[in-house]
């Protein structure tokens, strides 16, 4: 296949411009798209929902063009693939270096990112409404939704866990049968780690 890794000058980010990068790696969702430069990671583009692998999806992740990725590429497929496939180990792991212009801007949006990211673990879930509580305006549960929206960073910036206060999933970028199969992933590994089992 080809390789994924032209550099592109990435001049959104403000300041100097970026040498960006991109590695796609092969996950149980399907294709995900990871650009980055030196600094960190841009973005994660998830597959179409309609893309989506059918029936029970294999916990296998491959990496295409990983060689000669910077180091915030290379942490990044290495978190992706170990919530893939070893979810106990992600907390042992560094998190990439995160370089969106929506997360280094003081915002509410980014508020909230950076408060999902850090407060909101694997296996757990939150409404819109207590995450607007935890970023400190809880009557910006709308406001919550669209930074959802706009999360540059899925998975890694968890907005897969953010669901209604009826306990329905909600709405997802990647689509409501990508954040079930999230949430019922976490959940199943959760509960195996709890039993005492592995991967």
């Amino acid at each position: 296949m080809a390789s994924r890794m032209a550099p592109k000058v990435n001049s959104k980010q403000g300041g100097s411009p970026c040498q960006e990068k991109r590695v796609v790696l092969l996950s149980p969702l399907g294709r995900l798209e990871i650009s980055g430069c030196d600094k960190g990671v841009h973005e994660i583009k998830l597959p179409k929902a309609s893309l989506l692998p059918r029936g029970r999806a294999e916990p296998s992740v491959a990496c295409e063009a990983c060689e000669e990725l910077p180091e915030p590429l290379r942490q990044c497929t290495a978190w992706l693939r170990a919530y893939f496939c070893e979810p106990a180990s992600t907390g042992s792991l560094p998190l990439p270096a995160l370089h969106h212009p929506l997360l280094r801007r003081d915002s509410f949006t980014r508020q909230v990112l950076w408060t999902l990211l850090n407060d909101v673990k694997f296996g757990e879930a939150i409404s819109y409404k207590q995450l607007a509580d935890l970023a400190g305006n809880g009557r910006a549960a709308r406001a919550v939704g669209a930074a959802m929206r706009s999360n540059p960073i899925p998975i890694i910036i968890p907005c897969h866990r953010v669901i209604r206060s009826s306990g329905d999933s909600g709405g997802y970028g990647g689509g409501q049968l990508m954040k079930e199969w999230l949430l019922c992933h976490e959940r199943l590994q959760k509960e195996k780690l709890a039993q005492g089992g592995g991967c």
